[in-house]
């Protein structure tokens, strides 16, 4: 990989480029220097030495070792862009998180689309970055407060995609009664930190798949929080996992917004990615939880198992058919711990770019506005995760936790308190085990890591 180097901080942020253009397996050589404001790198590649100048002067050490991983990635996106004749849909930006760099460009008194075309953005995508800040202003302008986030890791089976904790719950039902006893106990802990809750947020997997018994002893937790009236959310899942007991429960506990989650509308698709349901389970759970008045979202994946673009483009007029307050678009991902990483080290998915622009366009047309996004690494085509919403049926708690503009306090395996510092120049997370066993094991010292966290110790 690397014959050589002199800056081992900036290897992490160069990797990711390199990564983009699936180059892991290639040799290259990398020199870095700074003089008087100067940024020079000097890579080796395919027997040739490419220099690379940048000029901005910093003021610290902070901001200097910003924009020196900016101009290495930059300069190595511009190598391989270059020597392999392929430009990627965000350039040299790699990052999880596009609309944050604008906020932090604009905060700055800078224009976000003057940094996107130095990193290499199409334009289109810039544009895309832009709408959606716009549709965020309201919510950008009420930052601040909190979000509740309660995990609830248990699914019918793991789907090959999948890379959360969540195993199939015929082999962690066994830990259930105690998973709950123990978030009942967190959320009784948290009473003394929470202050102006904005929304509640139940998922980390699918939360119906629970009896029904376990998610009323979830809700009742929660409600004796008194908390205010706000956006509550249940990411109630797979189709296949509705009952009516299940949605009239959450009625009655004040849910406002649930997930029904297909992920494609094609059957064949969906028993390649192990789900155990049909698209016809779809449209069951539409209709029994039509009557319930609930906000609906519902997540397609662009790239699935062979799909076409055709394929796509099916389950997008079907979602929009039914006519949810969100459609959220996510782009297949390898990711560690997913059944799909097991099988490939490197995705191509034909089309997939046309695949997110088509949804742009549909989605578009049928009165959707884009309101958040998020990028993950080894995404297919370095494509993008988005959320869509009719006009005010934006999800609060997603934007609050994409863009880091407000305190979260999450309970539960694999959940991640923050909190901001500074006026939000600074934010601290406190996680809890990803292993359930061990998350009960240690639920005492989570609370009490928690509670220091948030200065209640």
């Amino acid at each position: 990989m690397f014959e050589y180097y002199n800056c081992e901080w900036l290897l992490p942020e160069i990797m990711d480029v390199v990564r983009l253009f699936n180059a892991q397996d290639e040799t290259f050589g990398h020199h870095f220097e700074y003089s008087a404001g100067n940024y020079f790198n000097c890579i080796e590649y395919g027997g040739n030495f490419y220099d690379y100048k940048n000029t901005v002067f910093t003021e610290d050490e902070i901001e200097f070792k910003r924009y020196a991983k900016r101009f290495a990635k930059l300069a190595f996106y511009n190598l391989l862009s270059n020597a392999k004749g392929v430009k990627m849909p965000y350039g040299a930006l790699t990052g999880i998180r596009p609309t944050k760099l604008a906020y932090m460009e604009k905060e700055a008194g800078r224009d976000f689309k003057q940094l996107f075309d130095e990193c290499g953005v199409d334009s289109q995508n810039t544009a895309h970055v832009e709408r959606i800040l716009q549709v965020q202003k309201p919510y950008y302008e009420n930052k601040g407060g909190q979000d509740l986030f309660v995990s609830l890791p248990f699914c019918p089976t793991k789907c090959e995609y999948c890379s959360f904790i969540t195993a199939p719950i015929s082999a962690t039902k066994k830990y259930l009664d105690d998973y709950v006893s123990c978030v009942e106990k967190e959320l009784n802990s948290i009473e003394p930190i929470l202050d102006n809750i904005k929304s509640i947020y139940i998922g980390g997997g699918t939360p119906f798949a629970v009896e029904e018994r376990h998610l009323g002893r979830i809700y009742a937790a929660i409600n004796a929080l008194s908390l205010p009236k706000c956006e509550y959310t249940v990411e109630a899942g797979r189709p296949d996992t509705f009952t009516e007991e299940k949605l009239k429960l959450s009625k009655d506990f004040g849910v406002t917004r649930i997930c029904i989650n297909p992920q494609s509308f094609k059957d064949e698709t969906l028993i390649k990615i192990g789900r155990k349901h049909t698209s016809a389970d779809i449209y069951k759970a539409f209709d029994m939880s039509a009557k319930y008045g609930f906000d609906v979202n519902v997540d397609l994946i662009a790239g699935l198992a062979d799909e076409t673009i055709e394929d796509f483009a099916l389950s997008l007029k079907k979602a929009i058919e039914l006519d949810p307050a969100n459609i959220t678009v996510h782009t297949l991902s390898l990711k560690a711990g997913a059944k799909l990483k097991e099988n490939c080290d490197r995705l191509y998915v034909d089309g997939i770019g046309e695949m997110i622009k088509l949804s742009r366009q549909m989605l578009t047309q049928a009165g959707y506005r884009p309101y958040y996004m998020y990028r993950q690494k080894y995404q297919a085509g370095g494509w993008e995760n988005c959320g869509w919403a009719k006009p005010e049926k934006e999800c609060v708690y997603n934007i609050d936790v994409m863009e880091e503009i407000a305190d979260n306090v999450a309970v539960g395996a694999n959940a991640i308190s923050k909190k901001l510092f500074d006026g939000g120049e600074r934010l601290e997370r406190c996680a809890s085990p990803k292993d359930i066993p061990t998350y009960i094991q240690k639920v005492d010292k989570i609370i009490a890591d928690r509670n220091k966290l948030f200065g209640k110790d």
